[in-house]
């Protein structure tokens, strides 16, 4: 089974936050996912929805400040394997060319 989520993670601040948010990102590193920053969040593949929200904590907690604000949505379809990298090819196979905006 694979899980795929998009996690984002970041102090609640006036000040910039590319510093918290990389600490939340290397948190992942210490779980067995996989994962890709964008600019809204971190899209994290792992086996199990276990080692996902373990990860997902992980990132939460390794964020400095007062206040932090934590998203997670999960994509736990059961009855297949399909990875992130799987969705975006169907999308670029329905559009017939990769789904960018440049």
């Amino acid at each position: 089974m694979t899980v795929i989520a998009l996690l984002s993670v970041a102090p609640v601040t006036e000040e910039g936050m590319a510093d918290e948010v990389a600490k939340a990102v290397e948190a992942l590193e210490e779980f067995d996912v996989s994962y890709e920053t964008n600019p809204m969040g971190t899209v994290i593949e792992a086996e199990t929805t276990d080692e996902l929200f373990a990860a997902a904590q992980a990132a939460h907690e390794a964020v400095d400040g007062d206040r932090v604000s934590t998203v997670l949505k999960i994509d736990d379809k059961r009855s297949s394997d399909a990875s992130a990298d799987q969705k975006v090819a169907d999308v670029e196979e329905a559009l017939g060319r990769e789904p960018r905006g440049d």
